[in-house]
């Protein structure tokens, strides 16, 4: 073992014993990503308390830890002033629609949950002096110039289009986050998400992993829109998890956004003819136009969460994909061998 990965391994044993104890408000925390933090937190032993509105967070996705004495769900919009009565060490702020589809159906409320919803949240912090993460996304860079995006690049942004309610929301929601912590030394911890896949996705979110195996497990045509020559890196969800993580519990805040994503770079059509092979499919693939500001190529620089969080992705796109089509396979067939397989 080399002295760097034993002084992390042991850096990571010493937070995880500092967090028994300690009590997590995961705002959002029945969607894909929010569910999945929660259990994680949970087994780290932290007391936890989910927030969200169900409009596309499920309660389903809560199941297994509800009842438990260390959980509570509470539903609520955080656009909307927040109960006071939760004391709090943690808070993570995961709760906006984060598909297309989902943002753009009600777009001013996407936005005032990205502005107001983290305004409240950062209030609460300061209330109870707590640690707050912020899931921003890669959408901040928007059709970027500058390949790989590293946290420096500023983006090339369309602020009136129709997906500028949940990209500049988020942008918004950066500028909140870091003037609360030069104004007030509020601990933040911002993350920069990039595509993330996994189990508990919904077949109707519109994200391309998804869409893909949806279409092709029902026989389907894959949509791809436009050449399919554009760009995408695809994240595994625990991996994901597991950077959240390491960035909440690094002994000092970074001093600027933290890219999380997997930096391994498919084109959309290498995606397209992947889950046709892990699905055994005869479905075609169809081309439709490219959407309005959708970016050309997306990869991220994880330079800095290497060197600072010693964090990288370990799951492959073919491990992650095998998972996720049997997750799929069991949502829409409800077959047990591939029910045990989804939850593996």
């Amino acid at each position: 073992m080399s002295r760097v990965v034993k002084v992390l391994k042991l850096r990571d044993e010493a937070n995880n014993r500092q967090a028994r104890g300690r009590r997590a408000l995961v705002a959002g925390g029945a969607g894909f990503l929010g569910s999945h933090l929660c259990e994680r937190l949970l087994a780290d032993g932290y007391d936890v308390v989910a927030i969200d509105n169900f409009h596309t967070g499920k309660r389903y996705n809560l199941q297994a830890m509800l009842g438990g004495p260390a959980f509570r769900c509470i539903e609520h919009d955080i656009v909307d002033a927040l109960p006071e009565d939760i004391p709090v060490d943690e808070i993570y702020n995961l709760a906006c629609p984060a598909s297309p589809p989902h943002y753009q159906a009600d777009p001013i409320h996407t936005f005032k949950t990205s502005v107001h919803g983290s305004l409240n949240l950062l209030e609460l912090a300061r209330r109870h002096n707590a640690r707050i993460f912020q899931a921003s996304t890669s959408e901040i860079y928007g059709d970027p110039l500058v390949h790989p995006q590293p946290e420096s690049y500023l983006g090339n942004v369309n602020t009136h289009g129709p997906r500028s309610c949940y990209d500049e929301g988020k942008r918004s929601a950066e500028t909140l986050f870091f003037d609360y912590s030069r104004t007030f030394g509020l601990d933040v911890r911002v993350a920069r998400i990039f595509n993330t896949y996994g189990r508990r996705m919904q077949p109707d979110d519109g994200r391309v992993v998804s869409n893909f195996i949806v279409q092709a497990l029902r026989g389907e045509d894959l949509t791809v829109y436009g050449s399919g020559m554009q760009t995408r890196s695809f994240c595994y969800v625990d991996d994901l998890i597991e950077g959240f993580i390491r960035l909440m519990r690094a002994p000092t805040p970074p001093a600027h956004p933290v890219n999380l994503g997997n930096p391994a770079e498919f084109t959309v059509m290498d995606l397209a003819r992947q889950v046709v092979e892990y699905t055994n499919s005869r479905s075609r693939i169809v081309h439709r136009p490219l959407p309005i500001d959708d970016p050309r190529q997306r990869r991220p620089d994880i330079s800095f969460a290497r060197q600072y969080l010693g964090w990288e992705p370990t799951i492959s796109l073919s491990h992650g994909l095998a998972r996720t089509v049997a997750y799929f396979d069991a949502l829409l067939y409800g077959t047990r061998a591939i029910k045990e397989a989804a939850v593996s």
